[in-house]
């Protein structure tokens, strides 16, 4: 189910202390910067990873706790984890970029690699054979969307004529958690998933009005995208009137070099998603208009790479 605007609220109050209250900067006239990436573990999923721990009581995490993750909301279940001294395992894709795989373990979590596959399945089953502990599920789950929601009070706080908000879409639960928020606080702003188009489930399961798989193309944006679209975060996501943006992965590629050179920001291919989204050729969008910097966990020799371009 989705989160309560005194959930988020509440959610605020128990994350105060941990994640930090992001800027929001201006990239030009009509488009702002929600910048994440500034978070302690470089992501936003300190928020969800947060608001879900510290609201559960001490017995529950005996055994420690396991998520599946691409990379960031394994941080932030490591980094949780070590400072209530229990235990953390983090179940990565095969495909999962060293780089982020090296920041999980070094925040002291058990890493197991598994395929795509199990680590698709892991998500629907809530576990995994072989693993105890709490699982925290990286997007369907009332209090980690509460967490994400957050983010939509310090939008609507800073920008309260905020039209359009683009998000980048994983699983669902930052675009619904914000939603959320705003529906109540900023009624005339819009949501919209921000989708690379080598994995762009949730576009694919709007265009044919239900939850639909579609195939990955692998690319340097890693944390966003998947086989298919979970079908209560659809219903979720139809209800809060949430739209999909799509951009390819060279406009995420440019995004990443404009906000590099412009705003002087280092943001992954998912956290440059949204402002590839909004500088897009195409629908224009009600300004002004927040892309949310979700991460910016990107490799050097990636980042490199894409500068060179």
């Amino acid at each position: 189910m989705l989160p309560t605007l005194d959930q988020i609220h509440a959610a605020r109050k128990a994350i105060a202390g941990l994640a930090i209250r992001t800027p929001l900067v201006r990239l030009d006239a009509d488009i702002y910067l929600k910048l994440e990436n500034l978070q302690p573990i470089g992501s936003f999923k300190i928020r969800g990873a947060a608001a879900l721990l510290t609201s559960v009581d001490q017995a529950t995490l005996a055994d420690g706790v396991v998520t599946a993750s691409a990379g960031n909301m394994g941080q932030a279940a490591a980094w949780m984890a070590a400072r209530l001294g229990i235990g953390c395992t983090v179940l990565v894709p095969s495909t999962a970029p060293d780089a982020k795989v090296q920041a999980i373990e070094a925040r002291g979590a058990t890493v197991r690699r598994v395929t795509p596959e199990q680590w698709w399945q892991a998500f629907q089953d809530r576990r995994f054979d072989g693993v105890s502990g709490l699982f925290v599920h990286a997007f369907d789950d009332p209090m980690v969307m509460a967490g994400n929601g957050t983010i939509g009070l310090e939008i609507a706080e800073d920008l309260p004529d905020v039209a359009t908000v683009l998000v980048p879409w994983g699983g669902g639960g930052l675009s619904c958690g914000i939603a959320t928020a705003l529906r109540e606080v900023a009624p005339r702003a819009r949501v919209y998933a921000a989708e690379v188009a080598t994995a762009a489930p949730f576009a694919a399961s709007l265009a044919v009005g239900a939850p639909t798989t579609v195939d990955m193309t692998p690319s340097f944006v890693d944390g966003i995208g998947g086989p298919a679209v979970f079908p209560g975060m659809f219903a979720h996501a139809r209800e809060l009137g949430i739209d999909s943006r799509v951009a390819t992965v060279d406009e995420v590629g440019a995004a990443v070099r404009l906000l590099v050179e412009r705003a002087k920001v280092v943001a992954e291919g998912a956290g440059a998603t949204p402002v590839a989204c909004a500088l897009a050729d195409a629908a224009p969008l009600d300004a002004p208009i927040v892309c949310v910097v979700s991460g910016g966990m990107i490799g050097l020799s990636t980042l490199v790479e894409l500068l060179r371009d």
